[in-house]
This record gives structure tokens, sequence and C-alpha cells, in this order.
């Protein structure tokens, strides 16, 4: 099969990610002696700067990670609502869906901590180390990609009008930054050395640990909390029309830390496969995967994509009434073989334009009203929560993705997203915008989604680790909103159904339905709709029509934005591969 690129292959250590910088900055820290997990911490803050339409420190990132020898884990850096956060606020303000912007929208932060836990418990490098490629980018500039002024474009007005600390950094002189010119965000490089210099000094000279810990009571309790704070006690201009203050309190910053957790895990074919949790829509992945059969048909026919497509939609219909962070997920029902036998036999010959959520243990499922009555039809519009693919597919931007595989084993996936610069207006004294993942929960009691002081918000990112024989062999992930576990699944099965590399996978032509909610506000769904790029096989567009399908065909190359890496535990061998789509994913390797 043609492909865009190599896989590439080597021994030392592979990167993967959204954008070519923060690989590059991975592999100089593999190159300077760190592991997988100093890499990843490395790229992602990278990410804050080179992506910050899709991404930054005030959001969240979950990750995956799987220490040479050791038991994979999840570390979550999803924080929850703050403890104002409740229904009944939100309804006073006549309110029926979270906002898509504005402070109102804002979780507790995440992702910062997340980043140094990893860095604590699992890296080597220095604090200042993992921050170096990060400050000179912001300090000294970065070459923005197209994406960035396009984002910047469409929300122009409101920055002009309203968030005009946003203007300052992101339309220098009055106009977007163009490719090829130098982007600098001062503001948070002297926020990355003021805190530099805040941990070093209140730790012992070359205590990793103590400036890792000082830099993270920094972030909860000192300058960058109080700033946080205030920022979100300033009416803002959201995308219900009117200015509102959010609840974020410098007790909800201070009492939240990342933590670990034990993966969601399915076996299928010889492989485990681990996910987050169900607070998470990881585990939709590992229920498409239980609803196949026992012989999938013909990797890419018409019968084949139509039985993926049909089996994503009941496992989004039980994600809509089952998961959350508000109650208890039943994943051990959801993933049982009885279960998935009965949900089987729903898919049928034609499309179902029905949201079919089962009975798991017996459960009588409850959908958000929004769900079945109110989700308008209708793509979400420009600017909105976050932006992920319109009806023609086109890929807007909307989180980033990276993984690295090192030389002795170590293996990462992270998908960073939240805090993005269309999201809420830049802090002035730190050149970061808060996050808006609170428009995931609903405003509508006694669902698992439910907007709940303390706990989290549904979130759709669901980075993926792959094992054989107990043994971690590929870390991957993508961007995408309720997109990322349809693209998941494509790729996955291209290697393990399909015997494609990895570049071939994400290269394979690839599509995505919108029959459920988007996770995103307005909450906009297309009952029946699909979404193929171009490259398909005519054959195939012409097969899902005849089975009912409302089929879009997209533009060649808009569907996903996959990142991966594997590592063959016989032979040693690692190997990586990334998305050709927008023209910014990389990978790096040797």
């Amino acid at each position: 099969m043609f492909t865009t690129r190599p896989t590439l292959r080597g021994t030392f250590g592979m990167v993967s990610s959204t954008h070519w910088l923060a690989s590059q900055s991975a592999m100089a820290v593999l190159e300077d002696g760190g592991n997988a997990f100093d890499a990843a911490v490395a790229a992602g803050f990278v990410l804050h700067v080179v992506e910050p339409h899709l991404n930054g420190p005030a959001g969240e990132v979950p990750i995956l990670l799987a220490p040479a020898g050791g038991d994979v884990r999840v570390l979550c850096g999803q924080g929850p609502a703050p403890a104002g956060a409740t229904i009944g606020h939100y309804r006073s303000l006549g309110l029926d869906l979270v906002p898509g912007t504005g402070p109102l929208a804002a979780a507790v932060p995440g992702a910062f901590d997340a980043w140094m836990l990893l860095l604590r418990d699992h890296g080597t490098k220095s604090l200042a180390e993992a921050l170096r490629h990060a400050v000179e980018y912001a300090e000294q500039g970065h070459p923005p990609v197209e994406r960035i002024a396009a984002t910047v474009e469409t929300v122009r007005a409101l920055f002009e009008d309203e968030w005009t600390s946003s203007a300052d950094v992101y339309l220098p002189g009055g106009r977007p930054p163009a490719p090829g010119e130098l982007l600098r965000n001062p503001a948070l490089a002297r926020t990355w050395r003021r805190l530099l210099d805040e941990a070093t000094a209140t730790a012992a000279p070359g205590d990793r640990v103590g400036q890792i810990e000082a830099a993270r009571r920094i972030w909860r309790t000192g300058f960058i909390a109080e700033a946080l704070v205030r920022q979100a006690a300033r009416p803002t201009l959201d995308t219900s029309g009117a200015r509102h203050t959010g609840t974020l309190t410098a007790a909800d910053l201070a009492a939240w830390t990342a933590t670990y957790e034990a993966p969601a895990t399915y076996d299928w074919n010889g492989w485990t496969l681990c996910k987050a949790g169900g607070w998470s829509q990881g585990p939709v992945f590992l229920q498409q995967l239980a609803l196949l059969p026992a012989e999938p048909p013909a990797h890419g026919s018409a019968d084949y994509v139509h039985l993926l497509i049909e089996g994503s939609k009941l496992a989004m219909a039980d994600r809509e009434a089952w998961y959350g962070d508000a109650a208890d997920v039943p994943l051990g029902d959801l993933l049982s073989e009885p279960y998935n036998a009965r949900r089987r036999a729903l898919i049928g010959e034609r499309a179902s334009y029905a949201l079919r959520p089962g009975g798991p243990g017996g459960r009588t499922p409850v959908l958000p009203s929004h769900a079945t009555a109110g989700a308008p039809r209708v793509p979400a519009p420009a600017g909105a929560g976050e932006p992920t693919v319109a009806h023609d597919g086109a890929t807007r931007g909307d989180t980033c993705h990276v993984d690295v595989v090192d030389r002795w084993g170590n293996m990462v996936a992270a998908t960073p997203s939240g805090g993005w610069l269309q999201s809420n207006p830049v802090v002035p004294e730190l050149g970061f915008p808060l996050g808006t993942r609170l428009q995931m929960a609903w405003l509508e009691p006694g669902l698992p989604n439910s907007l709940t002081p303390g706990r989290r918000p549904r979130t759709t990112l669901t980075p993926s680790l792959a094992l054989r024989d107990g043994v971690p062999v590929m870390a991957f992930g993508t961007p995408g909103g309720d997109q990322q576990d349809q693209w998941q699944l494509h790729f996955f099965l291209a290697v393990a159904h399909g015997g494609l590399d990895l570049q071939a996978a994400i290269d394979a032509p690839n599509w995505h339905h919108e029959s459920v909610p988007s996770s995103f506000y307005p909450r906009a769904m297309r009952p029946g709709a699909v979404t193929v790029e171009s490259r398909t096989d005519p054959a195939v567009v012409d097969g899902l029509r005849r089975r009912g399908h409302d089929v879009t065909v997209g533009g060649p190359w808009s569907e996903g934005r996959l990142c991966a890496v594997a590592r063959d535990p016989r032979t040693g061998v690692l190997s990586a591969a990334a998305n050709p789509r927008g023209m910014q994913g990389y990978a790096v390797g040797r």
C-alpha cells in the first residue's frame, strides 16, 4: 500500500506527536539521556506553546504509562467541577447547557499537575530541563502553523471587542500570526521562569523532587493560582451571549491533585487494550472491540465499515447512558460476552438512526433529555467549545497527542487538550487561558455525567496502550473529540486485523459518524450521518449508501490525526508513525 511517509524504525527511541517541534523536543530529551516520561513532559509543555489553539497548561491530559517491566497505569489529569459548580447555580442563570466558552465552563485545571507527577515519579530530568524547550519557544518565538491564524481569525472580533488580553498575544500588530513569522508569548515565558525561580529558591539545591513539589504548590496556592482565580471572577462574554463569572476558587485549586488508577482493559484476539475508565469515553473503544464477531468481514470492505459504524453507534449510545464520574459505571457488565452477544444481534443490514443504549445487568438506561428531544441536528458553530470536525469532515483543530517509547522499553501515550486560545480570555499575568471541559457535563440531575461538584466531567480524551502476552507493544491516540475512539478503532484494526504497518494504518482512508449528541456545546447530533474521506473506495461508499447511511464524502485527508509508536519485545526494534493530515504531525526516532 502507498504511504505518505515510511514507518520509522530504530532501537534508541521513538516519538510521535501532532507537531514536529514537540516531537523533536522530546527526541532531544531522549538524546540527552532522558527516558520516555521525561520526553513526554517536555513535548507536553512545547505543545502548549506551538499548538495554543489545541491545548494549554490550564487544560487537561489523561496519560497512559507503561514503565519497563511494570504495570500499565492511568494518570488522570482531568480536574473536577469546582465546589460552586452546581446544577442549581447554572439553572439560576437561565442556562440549560453549560456554555461552550468562558469561566462558567472551567473545571479545576488538571494538565500541569499531571505532567508534574509524571516527571516526579517516572522521569529523571529536572524541572528546568523539562521546561527548557517550551520556555525558549515562548520567549524567542516559533513559526506558527497556518491553523493558528485561521483559528484566531474566527474569533478576531471577540478578541478585539471583549477578550482584549487574548488579542494582546494572538493579534500582534492587529492581525493574526502569519506562517513564516515568529509568534512569541512573553507572558507565558515569564510565568515559567518565575515558577522555576520560586521552585528553586524553596527547595534544596539539586533536589529534583523537591523542586517539582514546589512547582506543584505554586500552581495550586501561589501566584499562578491567584491569577487563575482572579480571571475566573471577571465577567466574561461566553457562547450564551451573556457575561458570566466562573465558580473556580482558591480552595478548589488547593484541594485537587492528579491521581493514578488502574486502566480499563479488554482482551481481543491475543491483544490486551488499555484505556482510562468510565469517567472518560475510553471504554467505548473496548466496547467496540467486544461487539465484533469472531470473524469480522474482510478489512476495508463495505460490510466491514458498516459493522464498525453500527457497533460504534451502540457503544457510544451506552456512553451516553452509563459513562460519567457522578455514578458507578458498570464496565464489567458492559464488556461481558453475554451483554455484547445481545447487543451484537442488534446490528442489521441497514443503518440505524436511533440512539439505542443497552441495559447492562438488567439496569434501565436513562438518557439526557437533550439527547432524545433537544439536541440540535446541525454542526456546532466555529469557536464553540471544541470545534472538532465539521459536517464536511474538515478538521478545525481541537486537541493534541504524543506517544513515546525509549530504548529501555518505557512507553507513554498522552492526549493533552483544553485551555485552548478560543476557550477563555488569556490570563494577562500568565499568558494562557482557563479551560472549558465542564461543557461536557449535563445540567440535568440523576445522570452519570450530571454536573456535580468534585466530580470529573466525562472527557472525550482517550489515549491507548496495547499489550501482547502482557507486554506493552504499542501506544497510540488522536485528537478529535467524539471521533477519537472511532478513528482509533479503525487504526488499531488496520494493524491487528488488516496487517498494515503503523504508517499505512494511519494513512488508510478513515471515517466518522455523528449519531450521538456531541460532547461539546451546543451538543449537536446528526443521526445516520457518516463522513468518509474521498479516497475511500467508491464501491464502499455505494455499499454504505445502499445500507441506508447518510454518507458525506469529505476531503481526501480530513479524518483523524493519529500518532503511534511501537516496540517489538522479541527484537527490541522500535517504530513510529504520524498523521500527514493537517501538515504538522511528525514522528522522529533512531
